[in-house]
């Protein structure tokens, strides 16, 4: 099977014209000479996580940001890169496969051969299991060729196994010190750049030379924190799906009796959901987010559908579009204990066929509620990070039959007076992860490519490339690298009750889930009357490189108030020009003035401070 990698393939004319399309890097990463400046050590963004994470990262917690500048930028304290010595360097995808994923490869080889033609860029065959199994794939221009701006994994396959066992991690390690390697590159998400710090301290902890550099990719869109603003394939993921459901809202508005309900990926957190409804305009979208905060039952989120059907009946609308996020199952109450006993059973060996013996009375009485379709799917086993298999279990169908049979019910009580409710159920997954990737995440991914070789020339080990100012276009990119320790965080769970209650859990990067108090969200909600009743549907059309759309940036992400990088930047320039006014001899009335107005401004974020600690 191996030979079926990295092989030139038929490209349809299409394919052919965005493998010539070359993405324009930002001015800081043209030329062959890049300066870094390092700024002030990182700390955890909650400082009651700070001790765990550095008593689990010794070497790698602490570490500085990273900014990248062009020669000739005015950064002070920037430092010229001289040397670029040939290196070698491995490249291995993990998780699942986003589009965009090539065109990190394409920058990062480039990037390779620009500073040393010499340098050698090897790929991972299979994912993580090619990296503990050795078998690689040396990246050329003619390999390349095919694969520049296309969607897939498929350069290089995948895997979505953890690099976390000590086998795991001795395993990798073997192979970069058996194929002499100077960095790993670890395409991923949030599990994969967890893994990515953590090989990172061993491999450090070991004296392995070899450094380690995580990339924000994941069609989830959940990797997001004040270093990283978006994720590879997010802004594809979103385009393509939702130009299938403003397909949809037009084939429901043209017949007028349907009810589409329609699931999205998303795993744990609704951002593909969110975003989708912003750019289609479906009638309404039930998130997670707000499933878990409302604790709502399965017969909540019934009854608030059914609601929005009679609204609309009400109206004479008897048709309309569902979206609803792939985490949803997981974040109903009741559902999620029932799975959590299923898991459990699961994992003491008991078969699928014992496991409704088992269970508790209220599990029991639950599980028998559920079509029989939904009992099968949850009781597959749970993946690797003990989570269900979301993309098999159909929420949609499950959710369409009890609307149906709510509707039927009110329809015999009077309540109800629209016509018959007919439902069609979608799973738009696997449609948009494969697809040509956006001119934007074409863009992202080729210069995230391009840091990865930066953050190896400076040294740096544990950290993942970051660009900020996103929303605006590509030549006000700014390029950076930040620790990924400094983006993990600590889940504490309660063992007990009072004061006295253990609180248990290890650093890791934890997938952020929509904001229920943040910009975006609070758009969402002003819309959602509208939404739901006024049938405003939008088109956004397909995927375009040129053209109306083809700058199109997600309204997620133009919405948001984001930039960290650059203000972190911005607030020590501020300080600097401080230190160069305020010096030994300067006037008393200037020192006053300084001390005051320093004063009023640690009071104020010492407040904040403990504020967001409590």
């Amino acid at each position: 099977m191996e030979s079926d990698y990295g092989v030139p393939r038929e490209l349809s004319d299409l394919q052919k014209n965005r493998s010539l399309y070359t993405p324009e890097l930002p001015p800081c990463l043209q030329g062959t000479t890049v300066r870094v400046e390092f700024g002030d050590a990182t700390a955890a963004a909650d400082s009651s996580d700070a001790h765990a994470i550095a008593r689990s990262f010794p070497l790698t917690y602490g570490q500085p940001l990273a900014h990248f500048f062009r020669e000739k930028s005015k950064a002070v304290n920037a430092q010229t890169i001289v040397e670029h010595p040939a290196v070698r360097v491995g490249l291995v995808f993990c998780g699942r496969q986003s589009p965009g994923g090539h065109n990190v490869v394409w920058g990062l080889h480039e990037a390779l051969k620009i500073h040393n033609p010499k340098s050698i860029l090897l790929g991972f065959l299979g994912g993580s299991e090619g990296l503990f199994a050795q078998k690689t794939l040396q990246i050329t221009d003619d390999v390349l060729a095919t694969y520049k701006n296309q969607g897939g994994y498929d350069l290089l396959g995948r895997t979505k196994d953890q690099i976390r066992t000590t086998e795991q991690v001795n395993s990798a390690m073997a192979a970069c010190k058996a194929l002499n390697l100077d960095a790993l590159v670890i395409v991923g998400g949030v599990t994969s750049n967890t893994d990515a710090a953590q090989l990172a301290e061993t491999f450090a902890e070991a004296k392995c030379s070899t450094k380690v550099v995580g990339v924000p990719v994941t069609l989830n869109g959940d990797l997001k924190n004040q270093f990283v603003e978006a994720n590879v394939g997010f802004d594809t993921i979103c385009k393509v799906n939702s130009q299938l459901i403003s397909n949809v809202c037009t084939d429901a508005l043209s017949a007028e009796k349907y009810y589409y309900f329609i699931r999205l990926m998303g795993r744990k957190a609704s951002h593909v959901a969110v975003e989708c409804t912003l750019q289609s305009h479906p009638n309404m979208v039930i998130l997670a987010e707000e499933v878990a905060a409302s604790k709502l039952t399965i017969f909540d989120i019934t009854n608030k559908i059914c609601d929005a059907v009679q609204a609309r009946a009400e109206q004479d609308k008897n048709h309309g579009v569902i979206l609803l996020p792939e985490g949803l199952i997981e974040s109903i109450p009741e559902v999620y204990a029932l799975l959590q006993e299923i898991h459990s059973l699961l994992r003491q060996g008991v078969s699928a066929d014992n496991i409704s013996t088992q269970l508790s009375p209220w599990a029991s009485a639950l599980f028998e509620f559920m079509p029989p379709f939904i009992r099968k799917q949850i009781l597959l086993h749970p993946e690797s990070d003990d989570s269900a298999q979301l993309s098999q279990i159909e929420t949609e169908k499950l959710l369409a039959e009890l609307v149906e049979a709510e509707i039927n019910k009110r329809l015999k009580e009077g309540t109800y007076k629209g016509k018959k409710f007919n439902a069609i159920c979608h799973f738009f997954g696997y449609q948009a992860r494969g697809s040509l990737p956006s001119k934007f995440d074409c863009d992202y991914a080729y210069v995230l490519g391009h840091i990865c070789y930066h953050i190896l020339a400076a040294g740096l080990n544990g950290y993942m490339a970051t660009v900020t100012n996103l929303k605006r276009p590509s030549n006000k990119w700014r390029c950076g690298a930040a620790p990924i320790t400094a983006m993990m965080t600590v889940k504490h769970y309660g063992r007990g009750s009072g004061s006295g209650a253990l609180t248990l859990g290890k650093p890791v990067v934890h997938p952020t889930t929509v904001d229920l108090r943040g910009k975006v969200y609070d758009l969402l909600k002003q819309n959602a009357t509208r939404f739901l009743l006024d049938d405003v549907y939008r088109n956004p059309g397909p995927l375009q490189f040129d053209g109306p759309g083809a700058d199109s940036k997600a309204v997620s992400l133009c919405v948001e108030d984001l930039d960290y990088m650059g203000r972190i930047k911005e607030l020590n320039d501020y300080l600097d020009k401080v230190r160069t006014i305020v010096k030994p001899g300067c006037s008393q009335d200037v020192l006053k003035a300084a001390l005051s107005a320093m004063s009023s401004v640690t009071d104020i974020l010492s407040v904040m401070t403990s504020q967001r600690t409590e």
